[in-house]
């Protein structure tokens, strides 16, 4: 038995299923944190097969071990380090041409590589055939078929990791090219042992520097990979390694290297894939219509709406069966806490404070269940990177790069990696743009706000103004951004480079991690953030300087509300409790709901009763429809939670430019929030 634990690398393009493969090996016994000394998400996974030990490291994904992005970076980095004992390059066989040239990089390196020929069930669907004997011995790694959306393969492929753990090149290189008329004095000798073998003149001057790097740097490994990304005027290589090679860096040779790279390329898809000429009618089909210019938009909105229809219908149904669980056990609590004899004090910490505030947020977990539910479908399907495209030439207009459109989409789901997804900017000023407008993108921890409020005072319409709420956000977002395009001189936002993938069935399994982690966060919010923040509203509300006092109106709670008042009024949201509600919102959103209930003194305030009960107290203090919408406004705009303000504060490495955000984002609020209740009062 194998004591030692084999570390394997997961290396692909973007959209090749490479984290599909991870999470079908690793499942649910994953960790996810960042790299050392850089804010990139890594995740790790372990795994035992025939009593061996394996550690996987899903890597972000990337074209090109060309640094460009910080992800890039970092793959670049770790493979490149002892940590990674075996390179599995994960590629979309469907599409073997474009990943063929990371594939050709990894092998370049000389360390182990298997390549592992992904989604061979869409290669089957389409009528393509891949001759896995010959594309082995072009290539001189292992090449191994299998699916990660269904499961197959995937023993064989890690048996032919662990056997091939020891070997930098794996099997014999057979090409076909005409050595005999070439004057470079170790052309066999190169086509035997190298994938991948340049022209005579570039090859001259790749043995030259490696020559010059092995004097001066007598322990390098992987000489050949240096040689040629010196070649190409790698700048970091060239500040780690500074050497002179002026006078064999006569003019750029990176565009010649990577055209050599891809006639190759073309050679391996001409020998190794027959019926590549049949196309994805079907995908292309409906391309036609999803990525239209004009009919993208609105397709895109019609979707999302009918994920909302979807998060209210399904998800209030099933809101109910939480509502009487919560219900009974509040009256079963109060029963207890009576028998034995509690006081009145600890009676309304437990029942007012703790259990309606997380209790509360716990029964709006179904329709937050349905959101993620819906957003995962969307991404598995292949459909969020066409809507990225479709809305590219809008964030091309507003001085971004169409990319900057991918941090937004995911803002719905939450702040937090919606921000630290602004890292796949190359340009510094885009991605400070992005980090201030993406969290104008309603994220999930909102949606309690709008299904309370929203059922509350519009009822039929409630879907419809929830759902306004996300088009808001977006509007938001894209004017916020041509306002910045305005007062900023330095030009406009790069090209979007995105790849279409292929429509697919979504992976359950993928599904099923994905939504889990997600409702494993909120969980782990509803039993930390908001029980502390319901715990202290409870204390703030019944505490006053005469100490414990059971009138809310005695309490510092309403002391500090009351001075807020005036600034909150022209807005329709002067009353205390309100202001209260929001300040709280700022440790999490979700407490706005939980403080309601605490605030207005209505245990259970989502059940009908609670609801009832809340609508009928509001209404006697003149809170109304257009305060309620201006309240989701407000909620949909001021500072995102505490989590979001650190990850912001992290990503730009500066408070002064965080507080700034907080600042614009405050009098976003406000303006939008005095516009809808001041332009609704003078209209209705």
């Amino acid at each position: 038995m194998n004591t030692k634990e084999l570390t394997i690398g997961f290396v692909g393009n973007p959209n090749c299923g490479k984290t599909t493969l991870f999470n079908a090996y690793t499942g649910a016994n994953l960790k996810v944190a960042n790299w050392p000394g850089v804010t990139v998400e890594k995740k790790e996974g372990a795994m035992r097969l025939h009593n061996e030990a394996y550690r996987l490291v899903d890597l972000p994904g990337t074209y090109s071990l060309t640094s460009y992005t910080m992800e890039e970076t970092v793959t670049r980095q770790y493979i490149l380090s002892d940590d990674v004992d075996v390179i599995v390059d994960v590629a979309d066989a469907s599409a073997l041409e474009r990943n063929l040239y990371l594939t050709l990089q990894l092998i370049e390196l000389g360390k182990p590589v298997v390549l592992a020929l992904n989604m061979m069930d869409i290669v089957q669907e389409r009528g393509m055939e891949i001759d896995l004997h010959r594309l082995p011995e072009m290539l001189g790694i292992p090449c191994v078929p299998v699916s990660a959306r269904r499961k197959t393969g995937l023993e064989i492929l890690i048996h032919t990791v662990a056997h091939h753990q020891d070997k930098a090149q794996g099997e014999k290189i057979i090409h076909h090219h005409d050595t005999e008329n070439s004057s470079h004095k170790d052309a066999q000798e190169h086509h035997k042992h190298y994938a991948m073998v340049y022209t005579d003149e570039i090859e001259d001057k790749i043995d030259e520097i490696s020559e010059r790097l092995k004097q001066e740097y007598s322990g390098m490994d992987n000489v050949r990979w240096h040689a040629i990304k010196i070649l190409e005027n790698d700048q970091e290589l060239k500040k780690q390694y500074p050497l002179d090679f002026s006078d064999l860096l006569d003019r750029d040779y990176e565009k010649e290297i990577i055209d050599q790279k891809f006639g190759f390329i073309e050679e391996i898809i001409a020998e190794c894939v027959a019926n590549r000429e049949k196309k994805a009618e079907s995908t292309d089909h409906t391309d036609r219509i999803l990525t239209h210019p004009i009919l993208g938009l609105p397709v895109f909105l019609l979707i999302m709406a009918g994920v909302f229809f979807l998060t209210f219908t399904v998800g209030d149904w099933l809101k109910g069966y939480f509502e009487v669980a919560l219900e009974w056990m509040t009256e079963a609590v109060i029963a207890g806490l009576l028998a034995a004899g509690t006081s009145d004090m600890l009676i309304s910490l437990i029942t007012d404070g703790i259990i309606a505030g997380v209790g509360g947020i716990l029964t709006f977990l179904p329709n937050i269940f349905i959101l993620f539910l819906a957003l995962a479908f969307l991404e598995d399907s292949g459909y969020m990177a066409r809507v990225a495209y479709v809305m590219d030439g809008i964030m091309g207009r507003i001085g971004l790069s169409g990319r900057a459109f991918l941090p937004m989409l995911l803002g719905f789901g939450c702040t937090v990696p919606a921000v630290m997804a602004s890292r796949v900017l190359e340009n510094r000023r885009d991605r400070m743009k992005t980090i201030l407008i993406t969290p104008f993108m309603s994220c999930s921890a909102r949606l309690p706000i709008y299904v309370l409020f929203s059922e509350l005072f519009f009822g039929d319409m409630a879907m419809v103004a929830a759902f306004s709420m996300y088009v808001l956000g977006l509007v938001t977002a894209i004017a916020a951004a041509y306002v910045l395009k305005l007062t900023d001189k330095s030009g406009d936002g790069n090209m979007l480079l995105i790849e279409l993938p292929e429509y697919k069935t979504p992976n359950a399994h993928t599904i099923r991690v994905y939504v889990w982690e997600k409702v494993k966060d909120y969980l782990s919010k509803a039993g930390t953030t908001i029980f502390v923040a319901s715990l202290v509203m409870w204390l703030v509300m019944n505490l006053g300087v005469h100490g414990f006092t059971t009138d809310m109106e005695q309490s510092f709670g309403a002391m500090i509300g009351k001075v807020l008042v005036p600034v909150f009024a022209p807005v329709g949201l002067g009353y205390w409790q309100i202001i209260l509600a929001l300040i709280s919102g700022i440790a999490a959103k979700e407490v706005v709901v939980s403080s309601c209930s605490v605030l207005f003194g209505i245990g259970n305030v989502t059940t009908e009763a609670g609801m009832g009960n809340l609508s009928a107290l509001l209404e006697s203090m003149g809170f109304g429809a257009l305060n309620a919408y201006a309240l989701m406004v407000f909620c949909l705009l001021y500072v995102p939670c505490m989590a979001a303000v650190a990850t912001i504060r992290r990503e730009t490495g500066s408070w002064k430019w965080t507080a700034a955000m907080a600042v614009f984002q405050l009098l976003t609020a406000w303006t939008m929030s005095f516009l809808v209740f001041q332009l609704g009062s003078a209209v209705f």
